[in-house]
């Protein structure tokens, strides 16, 4: 099946990269981070969500705004917006 979204082992990967990061930035086990629970409910602050962009635009090669872990404030919905930015610079 084909869709505009890319794939499911690909959604995956990126979903356990941001996992990993924002466990790192939180110096917590990445198995401790939900992917539906808001980040700031596992204590990041606005310096790590900054270091959390440049870690995205680094690695993906995309712009987002400083506001990102604010404005999509869980995993999943991190993971929605990138996708989809992704698939756009495509």
């Amino acid at each position: 099946m084909t869709t505009s979204m890319e794939s499911a082992p690909e959604v995956q990967q990126l979903a356990q990269w941001l996992t990993e990061r924002v466990a790192s930035c939180l110096e917590i086990p990445a198995e401790q981070v939900k992917p539906d629970v808001k980040l700031v409910e596992y204590g990041l602050e606005s310096v790590y969500a900054l270091a959390l962009c440049g870690d995205v635009e680094h690695e993906l090669g995309i712009a987002v705004e400083p506001t990102l872990a604010w404005d999509y404030p869980t995993i999943d919905s991190l993971v929605a917006l990138l996708i989809e930015k992704t698939a756009e610079a495509a």
